[in-house]
């Protein structure tokens, strides 16, 4: 059927940021098909913004709890997911993985060391105990003199299952990543998971999509095979673009109110379609994200990215500093001041905060 363009509020509504869900960290990890986690603590702002009372401490529980685990995954990016998902898209992503290493600027660097070779060795290290980067470089160094240490590291990354482990990603903690076995750390084995239930699960959370929307998001190619084999509910949208939906799945009345709402920086509400702007206009995009590959903490305004936040702090004080590209009226200002009152003391319960705008 022929339908206008998807209003945002569908996507917002997936996305749980229409309206704080009840349910719980893990379950929302799980409906979201992970965060994106290449900042340890994207997730924190990302699930309180759609969390009806999310305690920061639940999700550090979880990792260390071993009931969600970050990782490289979708798009070669460090993801934050339940430990059952670890288990089916790391096996799943694998393939991607590996394509885009030896893409990259670190394939040069292996110098014919042999991957059987290299993933044994670096198996006894990280069963002897969990080994940061650096130390994984003087390993490699030792036993494999030839090769650049970095670009093992980074095969390594792609070749082998490898779970960053807490407090790396707990809320408060800092320290340099530290390596072990997915397999290990979660004492389970791998999954491989039907690409049909993945389809479903990433429609339930970013439909309508395509096949295309569904690759930017998770880097992997031939979904569209596995798309035209389903029973979906189709749209054709006013662009000729076939989207692609669950059967039984409703489109968000438009008229449903939209509410200010502070987006984490990396979020997969913003990366995870072909076309981007369907939340991001094509105005913003630069300003959000940048040629090095940073994608700033966004605030929403009806609906769509209307600028960027982050984080100010210094002793004893804890601020939200937002920057608008538009401009926002006094309801616009006392909505965000009032989310990023109630953010800030989520996250620095113990320091005086503040709000501040800047036009940019």
């Amino acid at each position: 059927m022929v339908t206008p363009p998807l209003d945002v509020r569908t996507l917002l509504d997936r996305q749980l940021l229409l309206k704080r869900s009840g349910m719980s960290a893990e379950d929302a990890v799980a409906h979201l098909l992970g965060l994106q986690s290449q900042t340890p603590t994207s997730p924190y702002p990302g699930l309180w913004t759609r969390l009806d009372g999310f305690d920061f401490a639940e999700l550090g529980r979880l990792l260390t709890e071993r009931r969600a685990v970050r990782l490289a995954l979708m798009r070669s990016t460090v993801h934050l997911v339940t430990s059952a998902d670890a288990l089916r898209l790391r096996h799943w992503i694998g393939p991607m993985l590996e394509r885009s290493f030896l893409g990259s600027q670190w394939a040069k660097g292996l110098a014919g060391t042999g991957r059987a070779e290299l993933e044994e060795y670096a198996r006894a290290l990280l069963r002897e105990k969990p080994r940061t980067p650096a130390e994984l470089r003087d390993g490699f160094a030792a036993r494999f003199p030839e090769a650049d240490p970095a670009s093992l590291v980074n095969a390594l990354r792609s070749w082998m299952p490898l779970a960053q482990l807490p407090p790396r990603g707990v809320w408060g903690a800092g320290g340099a990543p530290e390596y072990g076995l997915l397999e290990d750390w979660l004492g389970e084995p791998f999954t491989p998971p039907d690409p049909r239930d993945l389809v479903r699960r990433y429609l339930a959370a970013y439909g309508p999509a395509g096949p295309a929307d569904m690759q930017k998001w998770c880097g992997l190619t031939g979904l569209k095979a596995v798309f035209a084999g389903m029973d979906l509910r189709t749209h054709t949208a006013q662009d000729g673009r076939v989207l692609h939906d669950l059967p039984d799945a409703v489109l968000t009345d438009p008229s449903v109110p939209v509410p200010a709402r502070f987006v984490a920086d990396f979020d997969n509400a913003l990366l995870s379609h072909a076309d981007r702007s369907r939340i991001l206009p094509e105005a913003h995009r630069t300003r959000v994200m940048t040629v090095n590959g940073i994608v700033r903490g966004t605030i929403l305004v009806d609906g769509f990215v209307a600028g960027t936040w982050r984080f100010d702090r210094a002793k004893g004080s804890a601020a939200v500093a937002v920057t608008h590209f538009t401009v926002l009226s006094a309801a616009d200002r006392d909505a965000l001041t009032g989310e990023g009152l109630r953010l800030l003391a989520a996250a620095d319960p113990g320091a005086a905060h503040d709000v501040t705008f800047t036009a940019g």
